[in-house]
């Protein structure tokens, strides 16, 4: 049964306001609002279309929300689904950007801060703890995920590591499960350097650079921190891996995908123009991706082959965001306080199941007031 355009708005645009929590708490609310209380859709299809979105690139909440546009009003559906569920947050983290430009130097920001990102690097570890039971799930994702870390910190681009790291996976397990001799099959991505270049941030260049993280990101929103590293810090030097940090703090503080971060750096680097040319490059691919391989759900869902590759890209994924972690920490760990922080956080994390968006705020509190303190 299709639905009119008007519903499927009002039901995303609500998910988008109230979703904190992260992709998995996207997805359960979502398995209640359309299986459990509307039934717009079975649960097997909700998992069916669920278990595609992680064959393709992009923030698998969001490109589930697309998922269910599409399957209930077509390609009209689709589009409102999408934008709906990311409009609320997009809104909220472009107004923290423009307060976050305007008062970055004053001393409350400056406090606030000094807790909150230790405690995102806490959150980080236990997002990593958490998808590397999921990604090094046999020998060769373990090796997978460690040469990718390797290749990350020689430099390598980012996605000839994604790539093939994916191909090396999907031809060893191939090979594993034919019983053949493995003869070296499994290589090592050092094929080439990314260099160091320099692009003035004009809209277009701000577009491109996003459309292309959009395109080729697997393994969920905390692995944009390496490509946003490595593009817009290092490459680009569009941004300071300080900022990029803010950026990610503020993106625990509000609701829907984590991508939305993309707004709040496209408004550092060049305003509001830059805000909305990140936001759409990011997020296109998504919309683009779901209208071509939503057809082909079941027979994508059955392939092996489709299954090893994406085991060895989300291995890949998860190597490439612990070597971000790493740098992002010397960064925000600078003195006994933020470790003290940092340690304290990932035991309680990792302890019990309190909501990211709660320590962050309680991690901002203890660093305004420790600030202050050392001030006086």
């Amino acid at each position: 049964m299709k639905q009119s355009l008007s519903e499927i708005a009002i039901v995303f645009l609500k998910l988008g306001a109230i979703a904190f929590g992260g992709p998995a708490a996207h997805i359960a609310m979502m398995d209640k609002e359309i299986v459990e209380k509307r039934q717009w859709l079975s649960r097997e299809k909700l998992l069916d279309l669920l278990g595609v979105t992680n064959l393709i690139p992009g923030p698998n909440s969001t490109e589930l929300a697309i998922h269910i546009g599409y399957e209930k009003a077509g390609w009209r559906g689709l589009i409102v689904a999408g934008s709906c569920f990311i409009l609320p947050a997009m809104a909220i983290v472009w107004l923290l950007a423009i307060l976050y430009v305007r008062f970055e130097s004053l001393p409350s920001s400056s406090g606030l801060l000094y807790g909150i990102k230790p405690v995102v690097i806490a959150i980080i570890i236990q997002a990593l703890w958490k998808i590397g039971k999921k990604a090094a799930k046999d020998t060769p994702t373990t090796i997978g995920g460690v040469m990718a870390t390797v290749a990350f910190f020689l430099g390598l681009d980012e996605i000839l590591i994604l790539l093939l790291i994916g191909l090396g996976v999907m031809i060893t397990k191939t090979v594993i499960d034919n019983k053949n001799n493995l003869g070296g099959l499994f290589f090592l991505p050092f094929l080439a350097v990314s260099p160091s270049i320099s692009f003035s941030p004009s809209g277009i260049n701000i577009f491109l650079a996003f459309l292309k993280i959009g395109s080729i990101l697997y393994g969920g929103g905390y692995v944009l921190l390496a490509f946003l590293q490595r593009d817009l810090v290092e490459n680009y030097q569009w941004l300071t891996s300080e900022q990029l940090l803010d950026a990610i703090a503020v993106g625990q503080l509000t609701p829907g995908p984590i991508f939305t971060t993309a707004t709040f750096v496209g408004y550092l680097i060049a305003g509001n123009k830059g805000a909305i040319m990140a936001t759409i490059g990011i997020f296109l691919p998504s919309f683009i991706l779901v209208l071509l391989v939503n057809p082909w759900v079941e027979k994508i869902r059955q392939s092996v082959q489709a299954g090893n590759f994406l085991d060895g890209v989300n291995a890949a994924s998860l190597g490439l965001m612990a070597g971000v972690t790493y740098i992002l920490m010397t960064n925000s760990v600078t003195d006994l306080f933020t470790l003290f922080l940092v340690i304290i956080t990932t035991i309680v994390i990792f302890r019990y199941q309190i909501n990211s968006v709660w320590l962050v705020l309680i991690g901002g509190l203890a660093g305004f007031l420790y600030y202050y303190l050392i001030s006086i």
